[in-house]
């Protein structure tokens, strides 16, 4: 019995050993959640359910789940069957009233309402699709959303009618503006709840289109990606099985519904689990944890900077007064990941990567430090799986390219543990299968498939992203390409150089990008920066900050001036990811920042840059 007896522990302890190694107990709860989601997928195109007007149907109309609340906005409560009773009416009005046909696109320039919810619906419905517009857009980057739509209709919520002005209607004589306000809303709601025929409906497929979600356009004009209703259903149905969402379950979402973080990784994950849907109308620091507290959420949903913006608001008593156990979204940057953890008590993190029109993420479920600011994680058994599908190339950061070998044209590997642009493989004869790519505009589409990459034919998506892929399995994003710049001959990352400059306690956020400078090669780092309160731009801080990034940076990544906003914001999206082209655009010429204040890196301090200092270095007599 003595062999037993010593075998047991000895194998659990081999067994712990690998298992820390190989991560198999991580990778087989990415495959639980992979494996069923797929299987439902495929089951429900084959019985032309793929639709997922049908599932709310389904839950609606089932006795276990139609009085349960499927949407928490304001005061009002929508229960499944009160929300798939208002999406018959609603329906039925855009049908009847405004003829609305199977196949159209229907424009919905709306912040997070239960009417858009609605509307949304109610076009799936009918056979039809929404093109999700971003309520902040006015002027040329409103009319080129709309053109790119196709559209003949735009739906519009009372709360932003004032930025579709008469120059932007004068632009499109063919659309159709609506003002979506209380009088239609109500026409909408006394109309007949009729459930119109399935043929509107079944013959959709997994590649077929569902919605339009624009890119955010932080580099040019947004981009209509097409998101597939294969992409919704197994993104609803893979997150809500990956961080175990129950019924009783209560998902806050304040994010914008026009993005697809908050639709694909929000609605559809809470429709998938038959979870509720608490809605805030847009991000409030302020309001953020009231509006928690009220709906009783256990999730909640944040995009780029949303956890900086909350930890730096004052310390309240009421900071850990909540259910909240996971926090899920993407952009949490690793000087903030722990902070917000410990201040407000929320025990996991669901950090995710991955495009609106990208074909692949990866997936970080994080309870403890070891994989703190990894934006994906995985063990062997699912890495040998991606082997074949996902791949680190190196770039030329001269052309921002993909770097190819002279001799024979194709790609290379980076080494492991390097930084290289992610690329997802696609079938090479059927691209639109795994990459539908942007409504309109094949230019575009095409730009995103590399071809010929590894051998003659293949394809392969290009993210546009630099992450780190390390030997323990954990993913770490780098930098943008385009973001990243070089400098002294080497490559600076600029997100590496955010991250040591914001552990500074002086810096509340810093938006780091490389500046042209006369008579220089390459591009010297620039971080404009916010200061956090009780902290002033002043000699003994100025000097702390220059010792610090000294420090816990290479020379060639050191930020060389430091642009203190004349301000409390930082531009940014609408999903709160920072902005950079203005600033870049800008540079340190004294001319274009305003009334910013500009100090540079002279004599191991910070000190003003002056106009006579861009003098000399226009003039040649300054170097760096």
């Amino acid at each position: 019995m003595t062999v037993p007896l010593v075998a047991l522990p000895a194998a659990a302890a081999v067994g712990a050993y690998l298992n820390a190694k190989g991560s198999f107990f991580y990778d087989a709860q990415l495959i639980r959640s992979v494996v069923p989601s797929l299987l439902s997928m495929y089951w429900n195109e084959y019985r032309g359910r793929i639709n997922s007007f049908y599932r709310l149907e389904s839950l609606a109309t089932s006795r276990s789940s139609a009085d349960r609340a499927f949407l928490l906005f304001d005061d009002e409560r929508y229960t499944y069957a009160r929300t798939y009773d208002y999406v018959l009416r609603y329906g039925h009005w855009l049908k009847t009233h405004l003829g609305i046909q199977k196949g159209e696109i229907v424009a919905l320039d709306f912040q997070n309402t239960d009417h858009f919810v609605f509307l949304w619906l109610a076009l799936w419905e009918i056979g039809a699709k929404p093109a999700f517009i971003n309520y902040n857009l006015t002027s040329k980057a409103l009319v080129h959303c709309v053109k790119r739509a196709n559209t003949r209709l735009m739906l519009i919520d009372p709360n932003v009618a004032n930025n579709v002005s008469s120059d932007v209607r004068s632009e499109l004589p063919n659309v159709q503006f609506t003002v979506f306000d209380s009088t239609l809303a109500k026409l909408a709601l006394n109309s007949d709840p009729v459930r119109y025929p399935d043929s509107l409906r079944d013959d959709q497929t997994l590649e077929d289109m569902a919605l339009l979600i624009y890119t955010s356009g932080t580099t040019g004009l947004p981009k209509a990606a097409v998101v597939s209703w294969a992409k919704i259903f197994i993104t609803g149905a893979f997150t809500s099985r990956w961080i175990g969402t129950k019924a009783s379950d209560i998902y806050y979402i304040s994010m914008p519904l026009y993005h697809s973080t908050a639709t694909l990784m929000g609605f559809g994950h809470v429709l998938s689990a038959g979870a509720t849907l608490a809605l805030g109308r847009k991000f409030s620091t302020s309001q953020f944890w009231n509006e928690v507290r009220k709906h009783n959420a256990t999730i909640i949903m944040y995009v780029g900077e949303t956890c900086r913006y909350l930890l730096s608001a004052p310390p309240s008593p009421l900071d850990r007064e909540h259910k909240v156990r996971i926090a899920f979204g993407n952009g949490l940057r690793p000087d903030v990941w722990n902070r917000f953890k410990d201040r407000f008590g929320v025990q996991t993190i669901a950090e995710f990567y991955g495009a609106t029109e990208g074909s692949f993420a990866t997936w970080n479920l994080s309870r403890n430090d070891f994989t703190v600011g990894a934006i994906g994680r995985n063990g062997w058994l699912y890495s040998l799986a991606l082997s074949r599908s996902v791949v680190l190339v190196q770039v030329d950061m001269e052309t921002d390219e993909p770097f190819r070998d002279p001799k024979s044209g194709l790609c290379k590997k980076v080494k492991p543990g390097d930084p290289g642009e992610l690329l997802f493989a696609l079938p090479p004869d059927q691209v639109e299968k795994r990459f539908q790519g942007y409504y309109g505009d094949k230019s575009a589409t095409n730009k995103k498939v590399m071809r010929d990459v590894f051998k003659k034919g293949d394809a392969w998506f290009r993210t546009g992203d630099m992450v780190r892929w390390d030997s323990e399995g954990r993913v770490y994003f780098t930098d943008r390409i385009g973001d990243t710049f070089r400098w002294k001959s080497e490559n600076v990352s600029t997100a590496e150089v955010a991250h040591v400059l914001g552990l500074h306690p002086a810096v509340h956020e810093a938006n780091v990008y490389g500046v042209q400078l006369p008579h220089h090669e390459g591009r010297a780092g620039c971080a404009a920066v916010i200061f956090n309160e009780g902290y002033k731009v002043d000699e003994k801080t100025l000097k702390h900050i220059a010792d610090h990034v000294s420090r816990d940076l290479p020379r060639y990544a050191l930020p060389l001036f430091l642009r203190f906003l004349d301000g409390t914001a930082m531009q940014t999206t609408g999903t709160n990811k920072q902005q950079k082209h203005n600033f870049r655009d800008e540079g340190v010429d004294p001319e274009k920042t305003g009334t910013d204040s500009v100090y540079w890196l002279k004599d191991g301090t910070y000190v003003r840059f002056t106009p006579r200092d861009w003098n000399e270095l226009n003039g040649g007599r300054a170097r760096l």
